[in-house]
């Protein structure tokens, strides 16, 4: 990974981790339903954050890697991320 977007991306699961206690412990205490929602998605736009660095590290390392090499290999950096594409397009609809 590249250092500076491997730090960052360190720093995002750790944020992550911290409001998953944090929502275990409002689960934990029968909080506000509407307060614990709220929370949950946070943690859902902490994981967007943390998808869309690791999505920039992938193109600017494997990616241009696999485009450099042409062929087969180019053709596979296409299908996994157009994979991934529609696994993002398609999760909870």
């Amino acid at each position: 990974m590249i250092d500076d977007i491997k730090k960052r991306a360190l720093h995002r699961t750790r944020i992550l981790q911290g409001q998953m206690r944090g929502i275990e412990k409002m689960v934990e205490n029968d909080d506000y339903c509407v307060d614990i929602i709220t929370q949950s998605l946070a943690i859902q736009k902490s994981l967007r954050s943390l998808n869309k660095l690791l999505v920039e590290n992938h193109l600017r390392t494997h990616v241009t890697d696999m485009f450099d090499e042409g062929g087969d290999a180019r053709e596979r950096a296409v299908a996994e991320l157009l994979s991934v594409f529609e696994l993002e397009n398609n999760r909870g609809r």
